[in-house]
């Protein structure tokens, strides 16, 4: 059976993937049609992470798109994936992504670091315990 990764995890092979060509947009011989939407290769990323390229599209158009998409106060919809931006196909909002994938890691971080503190003084009161 293969993995479940999580969304912190396709976020951040995206991330690390697409971030060299959203810096690198240049105004005058643009290769995409915006900045800040970059058109991702969701078979590439599937690959990277051993899943089936299905999956990826649809945890970020189905899932995470929903979840962190949003609509401004004059009815703009502001996508975090979408299948097509003008001539770009299956784009992400970069700066969305990036904003995103930091709150990922904050909450990862909050949750691990107290764990590995728990599980050290757990092994030290072990420890303890067997040496008196």
């Amino acid at each position: 059976m293969s993995k479940n990764v999580t969304d912190r995890v396709i976020l951040k092979e995206v991330y690390k993937i697409y971030y060299s060509d959203f810096c690198n947009f240049d105004k005058e011989k643009p290769s995409r049609d915006t900045k800040i939407y970059v058109p991702i290769d969701c078979e590439l990323i599937a690959r990277n992470l051993n899943l089936d390229p299905e999956i990826v599209f649809g945890r970020l158009y189905y899932h995470l798109n929903q979840k962190h998409g949003y609509k401004q106060e004059d009815g703009t919809l502001i996508a975090l994936f979408a299948k097509q931006i003008g001539s770009d196909r299956h784009v992400v909002q970069f700066p969305l992504l990036s904003a995103v994938l930091a709150e990922h890691e904050q909450s990862y971080l909050r949750f691990t670091i107290p764990l590995f503190l728990s599980i050290i003084a757990l092994s030290f009161s072990i420890a303890a315990y067997f040496n008196t």
